[in-house]
């Protein structure tokens, strides 16, 4: 009797075997699967029925174009309003041009599910309806971001016809690279040819059979080893192109419904409910994302029509695509489309309404990591923070106990800041991320470190001051993943934290030069969960959610973090160490600006306490100069690692923030100081009326200053008066300012006794000192040989050592504007000034000039020393300040300044956002050796017990410290991506500070915060009738030298045009630091002509989140009552205080009563 087990139909075992049996070869038949598209089989392999019709002839695809001159790129009206003309496929457009198409489409083909228009002019490109509206972006060519599919709306497949407009832009998605090498500089008449233009019907079946052979050729190759689910993906691949006929229609759906092995029986039908079956609990949260960097090889021009054409090409696939959602940060990117793509931008607000597009990082733009002042990245998220608010209703991690219910309620909440592509990240992030109020950080980039691997995927990142933030790295190791099998599997396979959390975020999309996630992408993504659902070797996606969704399950899967390891300070990335460096004038122009900035807020807050009636406080005006700013911190433009073209850009920014900025300075200036007029060497004064000389100190700072005035002009005579020096030349005179009250007046003061005459001469043929009584330098040869701290009687410079210029050969691996290498130090060239004179010989300042011709270049130093100390501090001492004129014509060379010195210690000090930190200077292990160079910002310094010395920088921002070898990086000379990076003519100062005491007893920080912040100097006519008095800032501070008062402005949400101090609507903003790393009680005293009804310490948005006390004190029975308020610091906290003010004096009868006043 017969036992039937699986059916009558199942195959008997038969007893008797005649045939060769059925044995496999695997390797060949995995490559067969290659032959299944394309090729030399495209005429009869799938590749030849994925469309059903085809056609391009006049009748049914008119073509018109009209290219913009030159380099424009002209906005869609303006092209509207052109005379266009005919043209053709193989017809070549270029540089920017616009193409008007009518297409017929044929009766005959309303039978089709679907019609579309092929359209590739190689290049990128932007679909218009007829009313401007941007549609989709067209990416041409045959890369991996190839999308030149533009389907025709359903109306009008039936209307039979449909009339649009396209914009191209002969660029690819990475410039236009001369040679082949993306990295090259641009051609910038370069001309692309239109390959194809066609009305096509595709067959919508093979497409969806190609998708699935695409996942079952990736399962096959990517599934490690020798695994049941890889060979059966090979075996039902193999299948599918045994049974795939192009003669037979039906063999289509039937090669499909092989699949199903795979995918799951009827899969295809659940669409995107896929991801609704299976385990709730996915390991890898896949989240579509298309970064595109501001600028880098394309100018900020072509990033406005990148965002135009990535973004609205997500919104098409989202009406496709249910599941897509779609992450994208960078206000500056979304104000643009505000401005240049208004209905695009109204279609970007839906999606966001309906939780399909996710703004996400809460900063004006992906910044970089490193270089920008601390000051600089709270705009950052401010400035972000503030947009997303105004346009969308979304905060970035709201502070929700401040908001009312009903904002609550309908605020979108986004709690993570983002920053996959910045070249390293300093450590006062966390504690600004956690300020501007998220809690979650998503990067990336340090997976490209060329020494040693990051040890972790998920940590938490805890600052330099103890804040953390949840940190994940994601272990795809990419921000432009390309949804396959094998990105799913590195999300596991190569996660570092398995034994604390399984969960990792994949971050899909074509990037760096835009287009974002594709169709075939969100289809292979869909097919890789359903194979999950069915089969544990592979991890589960998950699509719909969002990347707080990934986190707050991280969180939780972590026991809020405290499952998962912890990495303190900078995350250092090894790699890109060049760009520290790179492009001098821009780091030069970022400094700059941020100090300019400051001084603007700082001096028109007063002004609008001072005199309210006549002085608004210029709140757009400074928004706008910040915005243009944060512009160019994005981390391939500061870093100077972008084509010229960006820099031509930059730099026209940079003069726009000078000449405005300059103009609101002079005008908070003008009410400050009535009828002064601004003095400097650059501005001559041109006064014919006698008066003083007085300037303003902007810095918290108490210190004396040496400053250089014109002689020439009509009114240089009438500047004697006040000069203790006039120069060698005779043009100019030196005036010693008493700027003891921070932030208030400066004014001349003759020569005192304190002072330390300076003086320069040669001693002997080729020996040259410059000296005053506490410091004196040494050049023998042309090198300094000597450094001497006289009143500690310690020489500096090592026996046998010299220091100066030195040159060393600049040949990276590859990234060449990007990369310094290691080997670099190997090749080093020591220069020595061929020419030294005698510039000025004292008292107050003394200087000598060294010069010496390098290959094409030339390089002038004027090493100057003053009769003053750095600051007032009682231990402070003088700097030799290095003034440099470089004329700049080297190729791969990089140009530093080195000085050995006769200090050890372990570790040196360099300065970052908000504090500080500590780099080895050894080489024990590979992590040490891999930061010989780093980035600081205004010092670094290297001190041992009782001594250090500091260099101090006023634009440049790569430093080193090897042994006892202290060096700052001055020039560097890439050609790629701008063939032309730093050639021509560079200003830059730095000083060498020697100390008594380690680093912690010093004023450094002070004394090159002052070295970068210079008094601005005025001109006051003689006013016979009164003295002149001088309003100084109402807020200081006692009771603890290392915390800083960094900035004072107005309130953000201050109405500048409120007069009525009563309605306590006006508020003044203090941020404040600690600079040592150590705790600090300090008091903020409050003047007394400034009445304060409520202090609060709030987040960096300016929401309170607790109450101060205001304490009132009466000096004496002559004063009035001032106030003050008592807080407490941790190391390198950073405080943001806001004053209510409800009243302000300002009493001219009672003027030489109050400290509000300083009479001259």
């Amino acid at each position: 009797m017969e036992h039937q087990h699986r059916g009558a139909s199942h195959a008997v075992y038969s007893e008797l075997n005649f045939t060769p049996g059925n044995k496999w070869v695997k390797s060949l038949t995995q490559g067969r699967l290659g032959t299944m598209l394309g090729g030399h089989y495209s005429s009869i392999n799938l590749s030849s029925v994925l469309f059903h019709e085809r056609i391009d002839d006049l009748v049914h695809v008119k073509l018109q174009v009209w290219s913009a001159p030159n380099l424009t790129k002209p906005s869609f009206s303006e092209a509207m309003k052109q005379e266009f003309k005919p043209t053709q496929k193989g017809d070549s457009f270029g540089p920017s041009s616009y193409s008007n198409i009518a297409s017929g489409i044929p009766s005959s083909w309303a039978k089709y599910e679907r019609v579309q228009f092929e359209f590739d002019p190689g290049c990128e490109a932007m679909v218009f309806r007829t009313d401007g509206t941007p549609v989709q972006g067209i990416t041409g060519g045959y890369g991996g971001d190839r999308r030149v599919e533009y389907i025709i709306p359903e109306e009008a497949r039936k209307r039979g016809f449909h009339e649009f407009v396209i914009e191209q832009t002969c660029n690819g998605m990475f410039g236009v690279p001369l040679t082949g090498d993306t990295i090259d500089p641009p051609a910038l008449d370069r001309y692309y040819q239109l390959a194809s233009a066609d009305l096509v019907v595709p067959n919508q079946e093979a497409w969806h059979l190609m998708w699935d052979f695409f996942t079952l050729k990736q399962l096959s190759e990517t599934l490690p080893g020798n695994t049941p689910l890889q060979n059966k993906a090979l075996v039902v691949a193999n299948a599918i192109m045994n049974t795939f006929s192009k003669e037979d229609v039906k063999s289509i759906p039937s090669a499909r419904k092989l699949v199903e092995e795979i995918f799951g029986e009827a899969w295809f039908k659940k669409a995107e409910n896929i991801y609704k079956e299976g385990d709730t609990r996915a390991k890898i949260y896949a989240i579509g994302h298309c970064h595109i960097d501001t600028a880098w090889l394309w100018p900020y021009s072509a990033t406005q029509q990148k965002v135009a054409r990535s973004w609205s090409t997500q919104i098409d696939l989202m009406e496709r695509y249910p599941e897509h959602r779609f992450v994208c940060s960078s206000a500056q990117q979304y104000k643009w489309l505000e401005q240049l793509y208004p209905l695009l931008f109204e279609r970007v607000k839906e999606k966001i309404v309906s939780g399909q597009f996710h703004p996400v990082g809460g900063q004006w733009l992906e910044s970089d990591g490193n270089m920008p002042s601390g000051e600089a990245f709270v705009r950052q998220f401010v400035l972000g923070q503030r947009y997303f608010q105004t346009r969308f209703g979304i905060r970035c991690g709201a502070f929700l106990p401040l908001f009312g219910e009903l904002l609550i309620k309908n605020m979108q909440i986004k709690e993570t800041a983002w920053l996959p592509d910045s070249f390293g990240l300093n450590g006062a992030l966390p504690q600004l991320i956690r300020g501007a109020g998220m809690k979650y950080f998503f990067t990336q980039k340090l997976s490209w470190n060329n020494i040693n691997t990051f040890p972790h995927s998920t940590f938490n990142w805890v600052g330099i001051d103890s804040t953390q933030v949840l940190c994940h790295m994601t272990p795809v190791d990419t921000y432009t993943a390309q949804a396959t099998v094998a990105d799913v599997m590195k999300g596991v396979s190569n996660h570092k934290n398995l034994e604390s959390s399984s969960t990792a975020l994949l971050v899909f999309g074509n990037g760096d030069g835009g287009g974002g996630p594709l169709a075939p992408m969100l289809e292979n993504l869909r097919r890789i969960r359903a194979t999950g659902n069915n089969n544990r070797e592979i991890p589960l996606v998950n699509m719909g959610g969002s990347v707080d969704d990934f986190f707050h399950d991280l969180e939780e899967d972590t026991n809020a973090g405290l499952t998962i390891p912890t990495w303190r300070g900078e995350l250092y990335l090894e790699f890109h160490r060049g760009t520290y460096t790179s492009h001098g004038s821009i780091k030069k122009g970022n400094r700059k600006s941020e100090i300019l900035l400051r001084e603007i807020e700082h001096l028109a807050t007063i002004a609008s306490l001072y005199d309210k009636e006549k002085y608004a406080y210029p709140q757009r005006q400074i928004d706008d100069l910040w915005e243009n700013v944060l512009l160019n911190q994005f981390h391939d433009v500061l870093p100077g690692s972008a084509i010229g073209m960006v820099y031509e850009d930059a730099e026209q920014i940079y003069a726009y923030v000078k000449k405005e900025g300059e103009e609101l300075l002079e005008n908070a200036m003008r009410i400050l100081i009535p009828k002064s007029t601004s003095v400097s060497m650059t501005q001559p004064l041109q006064s014919a009326v006698s008066g003083k000389i007085v300037a303003y100190n902007t810095t918290p700072f108490r210190y004396s200053a040496v400053v250089e005035v014109p002689l020439q002009g009509v009114g240089g005579n009438l500047l004697k008066a006040e000069i203790v020096q006039i120069s060698q030349h005779g043009n100019s005179g030196f005036v010693l300012m008493d700027a003891s009250i921070a932030c208030g007046p400066a004014v001349p003061r003759g020569i005192f006794a304190d002072m330390q005459p300076t003086s320069a001469k040669e001693i002997y043929k080729d020996v040259f000192v410059l000296q005053n009584s506490k410091i004196k330098l040494t050049i023998t040869d042309g090198r300094i040989t000597s450094l001497v701290d006289t009143q500690q009687r310690r020489e500096l410079i090592p026996t046998g050592k010299t220091g100066g210029l030195i040159i060393y050969d600049d040949r990276p691996n590859y990234w060449d504007a990007w990369d310094v290498e290691i080997h670099h130090l190997e090749t080093p060239h020591v220069l020595r000034f061929t020419t030294i004179s005698v510039a000025e010989k004292g008292p107050v300042r003394a200087s000598l000039v060294g010069q010496l011709r390098y290959g094409k270049s030339t390089i002038k130093i004027t090493m100057s020393l003053d009769a003053i100390a750095a600051t007032l501090d009682v231990n402070s001492n003088s700097f030799i300040r290095f003034d440099a004129e470089v004329d700049w014509h080297e190729r791969h060379k990089f140009l530093k300044f080195e000085l050995p010195v006769n200090i050890h210690n372990e570790d040196a000090v360099y300065e970052a956002p908000f504090g500080y930190v500590k780099r080895p200077t050894h080489k024990n292990t590979s992590l040490d050796l891999a930061k010989f160079e780093v980035c600081a910002h205004k010092y670094a310094d290297l001190s041992e017990y009782g001594y250090g010395v500091a260099i101090l920088s006023e634009s440049k921002y790569g430093f080193s410290t090897r042994g006892n070898i202290m060096a700052i990086s001055l020039l560097r000379a890439a050609t790629a991506p701008d063939a032309e990076q730093d050639q021509g003519k560079h200003q830059f100062s730095w000083a060498v500070y020697p100390h008594k005491g380690s680093f912690l007893e010093s004023d450094v920080p002070m004394a090159a915060y002052v070295f970068n912040s210079p008094l601005r100097v005025r001109f006051v006519a003689d006013d016979q009738k009164k003295p002149m008095s001088l309003p100084q800032t109402p807020f200081s501070l006692t009771g603890a030298s290392n915390v800083v008062l960094d900035t004072i402005k107005r309130g953000d949400d201050d109405d500048p045009q409120e007069t009525d101090w009563k309605k306590g609507s006006s508020t003044v903003i203090l941020r404040l630091y600690e600079a040592f790393g150590g705790h600090a009680s300090v008091r903020i005293n409050i003047a007394s002509n400034l009445g304060v009804s409520k202090a609060t310490i709030t987040n960096l948005l300016e929401e309170d989140m607790e109450t101060l006390e205001i304490n009132k004190i009466v000096p004496d029975s002559s004063s009035e009552q001032q106030s003050y308020i008592d807080v407490n610091f941790r190391g390198f906290q950073v405080m943001t205080i806001k004053l209510v003010i409800s009243s302000v004096t300002w009493d001219w009868t009672r003027r030489s009563r109050l400290g509000d006043w300083m009479i001259i």
